[in-house]
């Protein structure tokens, strides 16, 4: 079952089958640049089993970013609850792996992540955690219309909290 389709991708619903896929996105060194460190298989499969965990508990997640041509996993893109400066707020995170960067997949799922939180799910606010120095991921979020709204110290380091407002 896709949760989001666009023009070239779906997304779905992660599952165990999906962690070697996964584990070969979050364990690279260049993919992983902006997080403390690359993952291990076990941080990866607790990675997918927290997301599952998500889907029912909030009723979304991240979810598996598969190219509809050859239905081959290649990144993560959905939305995630966060607290950030004592707020609640939802987020749009994506990774994809970096053979299929400058492709505009990324934007591609965001855009798609961005449609399902305002229709679907009727929320007016989207944000958007970035690493100031994350150039490629601030383009993602500003082809979506985001805008840079403040610094704020998440994750135990100052990030760029992008939003959109839909009205």
């Amino acid at each position: 079952m896709f949760v989001v389709e666009t023009k070239r991708l779906y997304l779905r619903h992660f599952n165990n089958e999906d962690i070697a896929a996964l584990h070969a996105i979050f364990s690279d060194a260049e993919t992983m640049k902006y997080y403390p460190a690359p993952f291990n298989l076990i941080q990866t499969k607790n990675w997918v089993d927290k997301n599952i965990d998500r889907y029912e508990k909030d009723g979304f997640g991240l979810w598996g970013v598969c190219l509809k041509e050859t239905n081959e996993l290649i990144g993560d893109c959905g939305l995630v609850k966060q607290i950030v400066d004592g707020k609640n707020e939802v987020e749009i995170g994506y990774h994809i792996n970096k053979n299929y960067w400058s492709r505009g997949f990324a934007t591609e799922a965001a855009n798609g992540c961005m449609e399902y939180g305002t229709v679907q799910l009727g929320l007016h606010r989207l944000i958007s955690i970035i690493d100031p120095f994350n150039r490629p991921s601030i383009r993602v979020a500003e082809k979506n219309g985001f805008t840079k709204e403040k610094e704020s110290f998440i994750f135990n380091k100052i990030h760029s909290i992008y939003s959109l407002t839909k009205r």
